[in-house]
């Protein structure tokens, strides 16, 4: 049976700031990417947010981000690979003793935002944000681009990777997402959603803003949880999924 791992940033709330329907996405998702307080979250909510992914039995995965919360993570910083490799560092051991105080083990690491682009095109990045990730444990997988130097570099590092795409945003003809200050850069229909999971899962390919059909080798699919209608996504994308005979998975 045809499978994918359908996972979803989360965990992004702030002190009196509710962001995301955590608990209900979490009935729909196979794992979660925690966010670790630098871009979003804090500890009452990485703690509460690795208990729910307990309870539920979804893959709990760290989505460590640049420190800019203001910028929800997604501006780019000048930041040097000592310093990548530092904030990624500091990061996961912060979310890994959550999930151990809970009796969880963590399972994956996606860098979040601008973190991930960047480490996605420049190998220097890449190589520390991966060597920070063995530096904590040499068992877990490494989400990114497929075919991106993060990927690269978490195989070269010794790691286990995972292509990524995303159920909840647009590409371009080039295999890059459409960038979000740009017209038709989100997908604003859960059955447009749905449509292209499938021929991911399916074809390997995805189509791009322009109709053409953009090859996508990817093992797992995320929707992003602070989307207005992120639980009706997720919902209505495994629905979908389910019927043509294709099966939500955490990898491994």
């Amino acid at each position: 049976m045809l499978s994918i791992d359908l996972n979803c940033d989360m965990g992004e709330s702030f002190g009196q700031y509710r962001l995301g329907r955590d608990e209900e996405l979490l009935d729909y998702v196979s794992s979660a990417n925690i966010a670790c307080g630098f871009h979003a979250g804090d500890p009452a909510t990485m703690r509460r947010t690795v208990q729910l992914c307990l309870r539920k039995g979804v893959q709990i995965g760290a989505h460590p981000g640049l420190p800019d919360l203001q910028g929800f993570g997604r501006r780019e910083l000048a930041i040097t690979p000592a310093e990548a490799y530092e904030l990624t560092l500091y990061q996961l051991g912060a979310l890994q003793a959550f999930v151990r105080a809970e009796g969880g083990s963590l399972q994956h690491v996606k860098p979040h935002g601008a973190l991930y682009h960047m480490a996605a095109k420049r190998h220097d990045l890449a190589a520390a944000v991966a060597a920070a990730v063995v530096s904590v444990g040499a068992e877990l997988t490494l989400y990114g681009p497929p075919g991106s130097e993060l990927l690269r570099a978490g195989a070269a590092a010794g790691l286990r990777t995972a292509g990524e795409a995303f159920a909840d945003r647009t590409y371009r003809a080039d295999g890059s997402l459409t960038p979000r200050d740009q017209p038709r850069s989100l997908i604003a229909s859960a059955a447009e959603a749905a449509a292209q999971v499938e021929r991911l899962v399916r074809q390997g390919a995805v189509l791009s803003v322009d109709g053409e059909e953009v090859p996508l080798a990817a093992e797992t699919v995320c929707v992003h949880g602070d989307g207005a209608h992120a639980v009706e996504f997720a919902r209505d994308i495994r629905a979908a999924l389910a019927q043509c005979g294709i099966a939500v998975r955490p990898l491994g």
